[in-house]
């Protein structure tokens, strides 16, 4: 008699927020404001802040909905292929969300060991390209590796991580609110009040990394099967993490652009660093400060990997155990009870794709990501909860259906308002993955 594969259900709702907080607050913020400064073409990029916080809760409410729902490891795998069954497209549906995971797993580990990488460049001034690669891969090995333990550790240790993701983050408001100018944060050129199209694509094309900053609220979906009480866990881990970095992104920036002019923002890679050096009168205090700020943020930058790469492993172990994938993917480690193969899977293919820059990652993540998956499970949740009575829903999103049609609305907006190049390449990938479910279900497994 085959014993399938389960996991332990031991974090609760502590662990689960702090999970998707460290995955959230990671070193993305900190990098791409410079880049949203520039993409804006000024300092308003408050309005992408709000334009990502409305969209991330909205899409956070389908996820709450999904997740509650549907508590397994695998999370959007296991989604995609419940809500589009009663159509035949299950499997299929579930597939593509795999294949893109093959590709966006590794960049996304990959894009957060960079940011590692540029920001130890505060200290490492000389540091030369090949030595930029190799830490960025040491810092994926090790955070493999500290995720080689059972789940109530790794919870333990996403608790402690928060708490220092907190305070980082606490440290630029509250710098921000003694030295910052208000009227310098909200001095904003005549055009951005202007709400013509050229200002609508900007708003769209700067919400794509706005979007980056806030991606992880689902993070822990990924790990619904080990979650205490999901049906309610889930949903309140996820409004909860939105809640909390929304407001925490929306005050550092507006801290940070009020007191660092817009123009030399964009064009350096460690602002928060700079941002706490000016707030000292005092150059020798100042610098001083730069440093303890930039050990917090590559502390930041290594949590948000923890969590990333947690998440990312679970996806193909679910498949792997309903035979939607290979089987290798399934294994458990036989006393710490842990996807063991797919975690040191996950961490070893983003290894390579260290080589790439953060800004040559972050359109295209996005772009394959909304056209794979997001906008698919915006109708998904719709379809679940009409197709699918025979499944236990305990939490319906407020406002139903609203939420969800905003969100598939502002992901199709900020989709078309992107880089030519990433929606040519989303595209595809799109048509790829297409092709090889085909070449899948016509040879067998």
């Amino acid at each position: 008699m085959s014993h399938r594969p389960h996991l332990d259900r031991g974090m609760g709702l502590l662990a689960a927020t702090a999970t998707n907080v460290i995955a959230m607050v990671g070193v993305g913020p900190f990098l791409v404001i410079p880049l949203m400064l520039t993409t804006m073409n000024g300092p308003h990029i408050i309005y992408a802040w709000i334009v990502g916080a409305v969209l991330a809760i909205c899409d956070g409410l389908v996820y709450a909905q999904l997740g509650a729902a549907l508590p397994g490891s695998g999370g959007p795998y296991l989604y995609m292929r419940e809500a589009y069954q009663p159509f035949g497209l299950g499997r299929l549906m579930a597939f593509v969300y795999i294949c893109q995971i093959i590709l966006v797993a590794p960049l996304s580990v990959a894009g957060g060991a960079v940011g590692f990488s540029d920001y130890l460049q505060f200290y490492w001034t000389t540091m030369t390209p090949l030595e930029h690669k190799g830490i960025a891969a040491a810092v994926c090995i090790g955070m493999t590796l500290l995720l080689y333990r059972d789940i109530a550790s790794v919870g333990r240790l996403a608790v402690v991580m928060m708490v220092v993701v907190l305070v980082t983050a606490g440290w630029v408001i509250a710098a921000g609110l003694g030295g910052s100018s208000v009227r310098l944060a909200f001095t904003f050129p005549p055009e951005a009040f202007r709400f013509d199209r050229d200002l609508l694509v900007k708003i769209g094309a700067t919400s794509v990394l706005a979007m980056y900053s806030y991606g992880g609220y689902n993070q822990v979906c990924s790990i619904g099967e080990e979650i205490k009480t999901p049906e309610r866990t889930v949903p309140r881990s996820i409004l909860l993490s939105i809640l909390a970095v929304a407001l925490i992104y929306i005050v550092m920036s507006s801290a940070i652009v009020g007191l660092v002019p817009w123009r030399e923002a964009a064009g350096t890679h460690t602002i928060a660093s700079i941002f706490i050096e000016r707030t000292f009168t005092d150059p020798a205090t100042g610098h001083v400060a730069a440093i303890a700020m930039t050990a917090l943020i590559l502390f930041v930058a290594a949590a948000s990997l923890y969590s990333l790469i947690l998440g990312y492993s679970r996806v193909p172990f679910a498949a792997a155990r309903d035979g939607d994938f290979f089987k290798l993917f399934a294994r458990v480690h036989p006393t710490k009870h842990f996807p063991h193969v797919a975690l040191l899977t996950i961490g070893a293919v983003s290894l390579p794709f260290c080589l790439f820059s953060l800004g040559q990652l972050v359109n295209w993540l996005m772009q394959v990501q909304i056209l794979t998956i997001f906008v698919w499970q915006c109708a998904g949740v719709l379809l679940l909860h009409r197709f699918r009575r025979d499944l236990y829903q305990p939490f319906t999103m407020w406002l139903y259906p609203l939420p969800a049609l905003v969100a598939l609305v502002m992901w199709v907006y900020v989709y078309a308002t992107g880089p030519t190049a990433g929606i040519t390449f989303s595209i595809g990938f799109f048509l790829t993955s297409l092709l090889l479910y085909f070449m899948f279900a016509r040879g067998g497994r």
